[in-house]
């Protein structure tokens, strides 16, 4: 796995040369048929992480933010977002990343996520550990709301919903701190113990398999708002430390 693990780590850093360059220099800005931005900087990135991947492994699908969805048939399978954060990277603020994670049989079993304006780039394989910048990183051992910080990212869904609505109002007023960090910064902040709770309620897996791989394998626990896997059709996260995840899946669910 480590020599998979090398190529998604080089392919990443050939995007980030690529996003770099349009972050600095400017790029159009085009609107898709869900009315979100795609770029130049999407495309051209998206491509050379393709182009890598598929020359290094063959025979392993691919499922792109921009290209979509090949080789239905293989026991693997590439989850890329090249900017999950394009909102914030059209607008020239540095909240966007990178997101290579590789699925095995329906398992995620390695992450990536690279944050080029942070100069950041998180990683894990299961079974082997998280890592951020070579460092290795651990979740919080914090377990009680009290004493823990939550960051929310889109909740659009959540706020029209008076239930969820009023229990994310009633662990706002439990917590200790509640921030907005949210799209990769708020995952790698939990995954090394700076943050405790992240809720999200808008989003698709391309936007936090490699993420979940990362918490995982830093302790933490990662699941839809209700509970289920991480999988193809998750549109939710409620990410914690172990002692504190149990607590809120009750929380949200009751």
């Amino acid at each position: 796995m480590q020599d998979i693990l090398k190529v998604a780590k080089e392919a990443a850093q050939a995007a980030e040369e690529i996003i770099l360059h349009y972050y600095d220099c400017g790029v159009n800005v085009e609107l898709k048929a869900d009315n979100t931005p795609v770029t130049q900087a999407d495309v051209e990135s998206e491509q050379a992480i393709r182009e890598m991947l598929t020359m290094a492994f063959p025979d392993f699908g691919f499922y792109g933010e921009e290209t979509g969805r090949s080789d239905h048939d293989s026991d693997y399978l590439w989850l890329v977002d090249p900017i999950d954060g394009t909102k914030s990277f059209v607008r020239h603020y540095p909240m966007f990343s990178t997101q290579i994670a590789l699925m095995h049989q329906g398992e995620l079993v390695l992450g990536v996520s690279n944050a080029p304006a942070f100069e950041e780039m998180a990683w894990a394989v299961r079974g082997e550990g998280a890592f951020l910048n070579d460092q290795p990183i651990r979740v919080s051992d914090i377990a009680t709301y009290d004493q823990a910080a939550l960051s929310t990212g889109n909740i659009g869904s959540l706020a029209q919903d008076p239930k969820g609505w009023s229990r994310l109002g009633e662990l706002a007023r439990q917590v200790q701190r509640t921030r907005g960090y949210g799209d990769f910064l708020h995952y790698h902040l939990l995954a090394r113990g700076a943050i405790d709770i992240i809720v999200e309620s808008d989003l698709n897996i391309l936007d936090v398999a490699a993420l979940t791989v990362i918490v995982r394998e830093a302790g933490g626990v990662m699941t839809a708002l209700d509970g289920q896997p991480i999988g193809l059709d998750t549109r939710s996260v409620l990410a914690a430390p172990p002692a504190l995840h149990g607590q809120l899946l009750r929380h949200f669910n009751a």
